[in-house]
């Protein structure tokens, strides 16, 4: 891999949330439309999504073209999508809820898309606390990949967090394309582990 690589991702995955931090910042009504608020929860909600699936596409990219250094880019990925999901519900709390840590304890328990989505972003925490090499020393390689396997669950929570969200406005065609994208690279796993070839991650990259 070229040395500036992973400069450029790091770069090209933050430009996102520099523009909107910027639209936020500036004229946040020519921006961002009519919603500001809306466009921000909503946008940061599906960067996170992608990143979650491009990190997630890592592993079958690496195996069907043979570039092993893909496998760099991984922890990188991955910590954008936690920091994207992250940046969703921070704006969610604050722009949605002012917040008002009672009325989202009150609103996650009583609206269940945004349980799961909040389910899923918790989720996320330790595997982003454990993303650095030295966190399989700790824990050991077995416990590690048991412990990161569970981004699938994130993943399918996420998309149905998606689902839900885009159900009340009876709004379906991006949700088929994540749905089919999450149905690929979570099936190819499951069809390796069905052969007796278990994914194994690395926390290198």
């Amino acid at each position: 891999m070229h040395p500036a690589t992973r400069p450029a991702v790091f770069v090209v995955a933050a430009l996102p949330f520099c523009w909107l931090a910027f639209a936020a910042l500036t004229d946040p009504s020519a921006h961002l439309g009519t919603n500001p608020a809306e466009r921000l929860i909503r946008d940061t909600g599906e960067w996170a999504l992608r990143f979650l699936c491009v990190a997630l596409a890592v592993t079958p990219l690496r195996q069907w073209t043979g570039w092993q250094a893909l496998a760099r880019l991984r922890r990188m990925l991955g910590l954008y999508a936690f920091f994207y999901a992250g940046a969703h519900f921070l704006c969610y709390a604050a722009l949605d809820m002012g917040l008002d840590v009672a009325a989202i304890v009150k609103d996650i328990a009583k609206r269940p898309f945004i349980l799961v989505g909040t389910a899923a972003l918790l989720l996320m925490v330790p595997l982003a606390a454990t993303s650095m090499g030295r966190a399989v020393r700790a824990l050991g390689a077995r416990r590690w990949q048991a412990l990161h396997r569970t981004v699938y669950a994130v993943a399918l929570l996420a998309l149905l967090h998606f689902y839900w969200m885009r159900a009340g406005k009876n709004d379906f065609a991006e949700v088929a394309v994540y749905g089919a994208l999450v149905g690929v690279l979570l099936g190819w796993r499951a069809w390796r582990a069905a052969r007796g070839q278990p994914i194994r991650h690395g926390a290198s990259g």
